[in-house]
């Protein structure tokens, strides 16, 4: 799980970094973009650190996420370049990545309820359950990239 947390950015930058800004900012109908999709990995990289603390401080409910993406849609993505963006992601990816990859076999094991879910979920499982959305936007970016071309 923590190598394929850690591969994301760089599949990401593969995906799109010469990609012209008029692809990346495009969007299909009210759905995001490319950028956007970028983004949002970005911004969620908050709320995957913050459950991490959530876990470390042993709490019996995980921190919900905002299921309206109000940070997503707020921060304007498709007004930065994307380089940026990329560049941020992989600087919050590694220092998450840092954290969890000195930690010992057990903490992967704790387990706190996941608020949306109503289940509980282990550390490894939130690893797994993050790498799936991560997987998910690079799914979406690469049907917009068949969707519009990769190029102007």
């Amino acid at each position: 799980m923590i190598e394929r947390l850690r591969g994301t950015p760089a599949r990401l930058e593969e995906r799109v970094k010469i990609l012209p800004a008029e692809i990346l900012t495009r969007r299909e109908g009210e759905h995001w973009s490319i950028q956007e999709n970028v983004g949002h990995l970005y911004d969620l990289e908050t709320l995957f650190s913050g459950r991490l603390d959530d876990f470390d401080r042993g709490v019996a409910t995980l921190r919900a996420a905002d299921l309206t993406n109000k940070k997503t849609y707020d921060a304007e993505h498709n007004e930065k370049h994307i380089d940026d963006i990329l560049e941020s992601f992989r600087r919050a990816r590694e220092k998450t990545v840092k954290r969890i990859e000195v930690r010992a076999p057990e903490f992967f094991v704790r387990t706190a309820l996941h608020p949306r879910l109503n289940k509980p979920m282990r550390v490894v499982d939130a690893l797994y359950f993050q790498a799936e959305h991560d997987d998910y936007h690079l799914a979406r970016i690469s049907e917009l990239i068949r969707l519009f071309g990769s190029s102007s």
